[in-house]
């Protein structure tokens, strides 16, 4: 059964009687109809044997024309753990907000459907904000660890654009784009609401109101190999990245720290508890 945007789906009460903790794993996904249903039954595999865990898979097409969506729904249909969710507009962001925001796990993830990062990464991703240790978990590129494979281009291009956030916005993270997330469900609930991009842009302005609130931002070393066949434009991506950064620089200011974010009350108790 295929899921409408922002309606509450029976994920949660899945969880609630398995007991469990639950991880909601988002793939964003435009026409994409040739290669989804491989990448997901490849995807649903490999973490069938590597999470120790409750976890779901949300296949979210956002506005696809090529059948993508008729593929989803066929997945969700023959696979227990995977769900559909339907979005009539474009926008890797606008994807993400939709199921996050209305997920009712405990850290919600997401990763591209080309699966160009290592799913082995995806264990300690979640284990990082699952113990508490980051707010936010990041896969990385550009740490010190990693293998990345990709060309000289789009190495250039991903170097300057994070050097560029550090230099304008004062950001402390190296990797804004890797598509490889996970975010405690609270965290993403209160801070998904002030992002206004719903692009490709959505990533980067995610991360720097998290720095900006004071949030626990990690990121952790990836094995990423570059998707020949991507459908990103990147000459149109990086003028909206720019148009964004110009954005947060007038909004934000260039280092200027924001209030603390306003967290649920469970994590709020979580946190006291911590503390004592």
């Amino acid at each position: 059964m295929r899921k409408a945007a922002f309606v509450t789906t029976p994920l949660g009460d899945r969880a609630t009687e398995a007991g469990g903790t639950v991880v909601e794993l988002v793939v964003p996904v435009y026409n994409e109809a040739p290669i989804l249903e491989r990448q997901v039954r490849r995807l649903h595999g490999a973490l069938t044997g590597l999470l120790p865990f409750t976890w779901h898979i949300t296949i979210a097409d956002n506005g696809s024309s090529d059948g993508t969506g008729a593929v989803a729904d066929r997945l969700a249909a023959d696979l227990r753990d995977v769900t559909a969710l339907g979005l009539a507009a474009k926008g890797r962001g606008r994807a993400l907000r939709a199921a996050w925001m209305e997920s009712r796990a405990t850290v919600v993830a997401y990763t591209d459907v080309d699966l160009s990062t290592d799913v082995a990464a995806l264990y300690p991703l979640l284990a990082s904000v699952l113990s508490g240790h980051a707010d936010i978990a990041v896969g990385s590129r550009l740490l010190p660890g990693s293998q990345t494979t990709r060309g000289v281009k789009r190495e250039l291009i991903s170097r300057a654009y994070n050097r560029l956030l550090h230099l304008t916005l004062g950001t402390g993270f190296r990797d804004a784009q890797c598509g490889f997330k996970a975010v405690h469900a609270e965290v993403a609930h209160a801070l998904v609401p002030e992002v206004d991009d719903d692009g490709w842009f959505f990533d980067t302005e995610l991360l720097v109101r998290a720095e900006r609130h004071g949030l626990r931002v990690v990121e952790l070393p990836v094995r990423w190999v570059d998707d020949p066949d991507s459908r990103v434009d990147i000459l149109r991506t990086a003028q909206d990245d720019l148009r964004g950064v110009a954005r947060l620089l007038r909004e934000l200011g260039p280092r200027r720290p924001t209030a603390p974010l306003t967290l649920g009350a469970a994590r709020s108790r979580r946190e006291h508890a911590e503390a004592a």
